[in-house]
Parts: structure tokens; sequence; C-alpha cells
């Protein structure tokens, strides 16, 4: 049987705060569900090397430039961890085992890798959603350094940062306001959901609706009757034939969001699927 070590337990993520749940090795229980006989405990042991190793190598006193400098060439030089660009949608990118063994990911994948190894060292690193590429975040004295691990953790300037985020604004430049709003540290639970949503949204583009369904059930046990999730494990249920777990989602997604702009296409769904046939889950 796998080794299971430091692992949550699924049921009792919700259960958890944002400060109690643990991002990796959360991360590494989503990989399990699709690497059932993966020994986490290895990858754990694994990272607290990396902490160890990299702790021998930094001077006392160094500045935190320098060390960032220091970490950035552990990580990226010395162990090869880096993005692909190659591959982006392949979904090994988001299993933190195979980011581990490939050195190969994506930015928020390898942003869960960063931030494990900087907490080892005690430094706190922290992510930020951003929207389209996740990012990491230092506090410092004067303010944050804001790190793309998706490129070598090299840093990112302020007006890189507004070039980017436009966009997604209607392109429109953010006000310092905004900016500083969307800058905010992002918890464990965003950064798991986002993980699930991103693993969903492939599996959707391959027509694999078993994995959606898996995905949005993991999402909703990190967040509970969150409608977003309940609709699409719906739609995934009714795709794949499971009536009764199509039904119940999606009626609890109406119950939640009456007046939803998608709200009459559910119910049309909800016609459709009492009418297939029925199927045991």
């Amino acid at each position: 049987m796998a080794e299971n070590a430091g692992l949550p337990d699924w049921n009792r993520l919700a259960t958890l705060s944002d400060a109690e749940l643990p991002l990796l090795e959360t991360a590494l229980l989503i990989a399990r569900d699709e690497y059932p006989e993966l020994e986490t405990g290895a990858y754990l042991a694994m990272v607290d090397g990396y902490g160890r190793r990299l702790s021998a190598s930094l001077s006392e006193g160094l500045d935190i430039p320098s060390k960032l400098t220091a970490i950035n060439h552990f990580l990226y030089k010395e162990l090869g961890f880096s993005g692909n660009a190659r591959n982006y949608e392949d979904p090994r990118n988001s299993y933190l085992n195979q980011v581990f063994d490939r050195r190969l990911g994506i930015p928020i994948s390898l942003a869960v890798v960063h931030i494990a190894v900087m907490h080892r060292i005690g430094l706190p690193l922290e992510g930020i959603s951003f929207p389209g590429h996740f990012l990491v975040r230092l506090p410092v004295d004067d303010g944050i350094l804001v790190l793309d691990p998706f490129n070598q953790g090299r840093p990112v300037s302020i007006e890189e940062l507004r070039e980017r985020v436009t966009p997604h604004l209607d392109g429109l430049a953010p006000s310092d306001s905004q900016l500083f709003q969307i800058l905010a540290p992002a918890t464990a639970r965003t950064i798991l959901m986002r993980m699930l949503r991103n693993l969903q949204t492939i599996y959707q583009h391959q027509g694999d609706f078993e994995r959606v369904a898996r995905s949005a059930d993991r999402i909703l046990k990190l967040s509970p009757d969150l409608p977003e999730a309940l609709r699409d494990r719906g739609f995934a249920y009714a795709e794949i034939g499971y009536r009764s777990g199509a039904n119940a989602d999606l009626t609890r997604y109406l119950q939640l969001r009456p007046d939803a702009e998608d709200a009459d296409g559910v119910r049309n769904l909800l016609i459709e699927a009492a009418a297939l046939p029925k199927r045991l889950n």
C-alpha cells in the first residue's frame, strides 16, 4: 500500500481554516487521485532535503536579493525546474509528483514548489492568484518583491505587473489600489482550488468527464456548496450517465443561484438528465 504519511484527509479539509490547511501536503493529496501508488513521504522528505542543502549554502547575514539569487540558482539551474511552455496543457504539469520527477510545471505548480522550499529556510514566500499567470511574493521591509516561478523566479517590476493585468481589466490600466488588491497573498485554499480548476479545464477540453467530475468534487471538499463547482460536477455527472448525482448537484446549484445567467440551461439539463438510464455510482 502507498505511503500516506503526513497527508490530510479529504473529508476533513473543509473543517480546516486557511491557516491550518497544508499547501504542499494537500497538493500531493491531489496527485494521489491520479497516482494512487504515490509514495508521498518521499516527496516531503525531498523538499526537506532541498531546504537543508539551501540552508547550508547560504551565508549568515546574506541580504534578501543575494539570498533570492542563490535560491533561484539552486531551484532553476542546479535542480533544473522550469516552466513547460512547450506542452502547457499536459495535466502532469499540475500533479506535484510529476513536477518533482520531471522538473516541469506551470506557474502555480512551480509556485507551490518554490513556496515549500522557501518556507523550509524561513522565508515566508506567498502565492499571488494573479490573473492568467500565478506569481509569488516575498514581504520585505519596504513592501513586497514579486517573483515569477515560471520564468526561473525572476523579479517582476511594477510596470510589468500593470502591463500584464491590463488585458484582464478590459484594457484599462489598474489603479494603485486595484493593483494592491490583485497582489494580495493567496490562501492555501485559493491556490489548491485554482490548481483543481486548471485540471478541470484540461479534462473538459479532453472530454474526460470522469476526471472533470473528480476535479469538481475535490474543489467541493475544500469549499462545500460552492455553486460553480456543484454545477460543473453536475454537468460532468450528466455526461457520464450518473443521473442521481447530476440531479442532486444541479438542483442544489439552482437553490443557491436561482437567478444565474445559465439557470434556464441547467433546468433544461435536469429535464434531460431525468430521461437518462439510471446508473449506479
